[in-house]
């Protein structure tokens, strides 16, 4: 009987677009189903991108909607997208950036609910940034990928050379880190990743040209104005911005100026992706009243920081992506001025006038390897930190002091170290399955160099290994599960080792933190829904807090309060609710974020404590509500609110923030509401924030390519 027969053919499942000489090959023999990318680059694809894939299903043609989950994230050392990252990072994107009623940096992540942002100023003068029940010393700050935290204290640590103009995405790394990203990731890390379109492997000689100018004002005197472009000719690609902002504040003693520029450039070797280099340059400089910031004693402090940062690295391709080895070699250099007084105009030690100069210089080298058995990672980062201060370190030899430009004043103490981080991680990737195990050595030597007894003096030595491993597990393409254990440890920074003055005491003696910490967490995902759960234990020893010991004291003491463990929960939801939902939503399409976190923390000492300035003063409760809708044609609204409960004396409040917007093609023009229900409130000490807060601008873009 004859029967007959038919080449079963293959069906190809496509995930991304690879640029080898054998790729047409692989599609011989299968079925091919060409969509349409809604991205301009996969080079640097966004987390939330979509595709569009066409299906057959009965006799007609379906469009089906697919996310493109190849984005990379700084979930393990070697370079793995967030489809097969064995933790689940938080993406904030470019669209939700845009939507929100945001200022700085510092406001988009308020809206991240496993962060506490607890703010001094306006437009993030300075912000303490801080992650699951830790503190501002605890976390890692990035900027595209470079480590830009500021050693001397975490008060400083949001001084960005960037505005959210420039931003493409920020990812949040939750929970014990320093496997993955050094010592300084104790309880978390930040990474900011700017806007930049990458050359492409053909090296197209045509110039392509984006600019976007920014001009808004508002409240309390409010101006801003902010530049950017970005420029790509053959191999090169240039992104530059810069921007000014001032304001009388909303509160007494908290006027501000900042200024800001930042480059990032980026060569393509035109070979298939086999060389690269990448680079950037930004400066930041701010000066503000500083109201009550570090005592209720003083409502008439000042201060004016500046930081200057510059990187440059490289990535090296050698074989495939399958079976090759990556070399990731890198330098990096940060520098900060601190200016502190007091009294606002009242010059010298006795009236608490401070000069900080730091310098960091490090260089770090990875190899990533993938072979049979997953990938593997290998690498080192060593940075030394110099500061000379009016304050900080030990005396140094009269004629080795510093001039300071503009003051008689010279810089006599100094103080440096050296921190040696060397990295050790393998990644077993599976269809279903991620499993990732990595090693810390981390070395810290603090030198306080030649002192003017001419004695070379060294007060701290440590050595720590930072084990961890983590888990996860996807059963289907919609779900992800994950699992981890990560050891943590943290030196005192220069303010924990040296301040003294008539607020505050130093302890040249505190112990570094150590941290020990399990987290469970799910994500289920599909076109328009995503849902998040998390729950984590942290135990802490040896922590470090300011504090008064007893009622009768005068000043914050740096102190080692003992054990302190915290134990939260979160929940995150997205649902996008589009044109199929009009009868029960009258403007669509609409888009929905919930977000709640709880922690518990228990704390043992057997020090005397009467106040806590920082870690005792927690977040028990966070909720988050945002809703962007669109009303009619160009126009949108965004709606955020937030509600939050700290322990240790403050009470808790609502918040409303709301931004109006019309987008066209080439402009955006915005009015936005900070604080809509005027409410007075405290995020940290006795600095009260500012009522309504009203802005409007516009946003105007130019596109050429010739």
């Amino acid at each position: 009987m004859n029967k007959k027969s038919f080449n079963k053919r293959r069906r190809l499942l496509f995930k991304h677009f690879t640029r080898k000489n054998y790729a047409l090959f692989n599609c011989l023999g299968r079925e091919v189903l060409i969509g349409m990318l809604s991205v301009s680059t996969l080079s640097n694809a966004k987390a939330n991108g979509i595709c569009v894939k066409t299906e057959l299903t009965g006799d007609s043609l379906q469009r089906k909607e697919v996310r493109l989950d190849e984005v990379i994230v700084p979930g393990s050392r070697a370079p793995l997208a967030a489809l097969q990252s064995p933790v689940i990072v938080e993406v904030i994107t470019r669209e939700d950036i845009q939507r929100a009623e945001a200022s700085s940096v510092n406001d988009i992540l308020k809206l991240a609910t496993g962060v506490d942002v607890r703010q001094r100023g306006g437009f993030g003068v300075q912000t303490d940034i801080s992650i699951n029940g830790g503190t501002f010393d605890q976390i890692t700050i990035l900027l595209n990928g470079t480590n830009i935290s500021n050693p001397q204290t975490g008060h400083n640590a949001s001084d960005f050379p960037v505005s959210v103009n420039d931003i493409e995405r920020i990812e949040i790394l939750e929970g014990a880190s320093s496997r993955i990203l050094g010592n300084a990731a104790f309880n978390g890390a930040i990474n900011i990743v700017t806007k930049q379109s990458y050359p492409s492997a053909s090296g197209s000689s045509t110039p392509q040209l984006s600019s976007y100018v920014e001009l808004e004002g508002g409240s309390y005197g409010t101006l801003t104005a902010g530049a950017g472009t970005n420029v790509l000719a053959g191999n090169f690609s240039n992104y530059l911005s810069g921007g000014y902002t001032r304001s009388d504040g909303g509160t007494e003693n908290s006027d501000f100026e900042k200024g800001r520029i930042f480059y990032k450039g980026g060569w393509n070797d035109n070979r298939q992706n086999r060389f690269r280099l990448d680079y950037q340059l930004g400066a930041s400089t701010q000066s503000y009243g500083a109201n009550t910031f570090y005592s209720a004693k003083y409502n008439n402090q000042y201060e004016k920081t500046e930081h200057l940062m510059a990187s440059l690295g490289g990535t090296v391709n050698l074989g495939t992506d399958d079976r090759g080895i990556q070399l990731k070699p890198a330098i990096y250099y940060n520098h900060f001025n601190d200016h502190y007084q007091l009294i606002r105009h009242e010059e010298g030690a006795a009236k608490g006038e401070n000069y900080h100069w730091l310098d960091i210089l490090g260089a770090s080298f990875n190899t990533n390897i993938s072979w049979l058995m997953g990938k593997s990672s290998i690498g080192a980062d060593i940075s030394k930190e110099t500061i000379w201060s009016t304050a900080y370190g030990a005396d140094q030899p009269e004629e080795t002091w510093k001039e300071i430009k503009g003051t008689e004043r010279r810089l006599s103490r100094k103080a440096s170290r050296t921190n040696t981080n060397l990295f050790a991680e393998h990644n077993i990737l599976l269809r279903h399955w991620t499993i990732s195990a990595g090693l810390l050595y981390y070395i810290n030597n603090l030198d306080e160099g030649k002192t003017a007894e001419k004695a070379a003096v060294t007060h701290h030595h440590t050595s720590t290994l930072s084990p961890g491993f983590d888990i996860s597990y996807r059963p289907s393409q919609s779900w992800k599960i994950c699992l981890s254990w990560n050891k943590a440890v943290r030196t005192p920074t220069y303010t924990d080792l040296y301040t003294s003055n008539v607020a505050q005491q130093g302890d040249p003696s505190l112990k570094p933190e150590e941290n020990s910490m399990f987290k469970i967490s799910a994500l289920y995902k599909t076109n328009r829904a995503e849902f998040t759960v998390s729950s984590f234990y942290s135990h802490g020893r040896n922590m470090i807090d300011w504090v008064y010991e007893t009622e009768e004291s005068k000043r914050y003491h740096a102190l080692n309060i003992g054990k302190l463990d915290n134990m939260g929960v979160s929940l995150n939801s997205k649902m996008q609710l589009h044109e199929d939902a009009k009868s029960a939503f009258p403007f669509q399409p609409m888009t929905v974020r919930l977000g709640y976190s709880y922690i518990h923390q228990s704390h043992k000492t057997d020090q005397p404590i009467y106040r806590s300035l920082y870690a005792l003063e927690y977040l028990r409760h966070k909720l988050t509500v945002q809703l962007d809708q669109h009303i009619w044609n160009r126009l949108s609204l965004s709606w955020s609110v937030r509600w939050q409960q700290r322990m240790n004396g403050f009470h808790p409040y609502w918040k409303i923030d709301g931004k109006l917007q019309w987008k066209a093609e080439n402009f955006t023009l915005y009015l936005k509401g900070d604080n809509l229900t005027a409410h007075r409130y405290y995020d940290i000490g006795a600095v009260k924030q500012p009522g309504l807060w009203i802005m409007a601008g516009g946003v105007f873009q130019l596109r050429l390519k010739r």
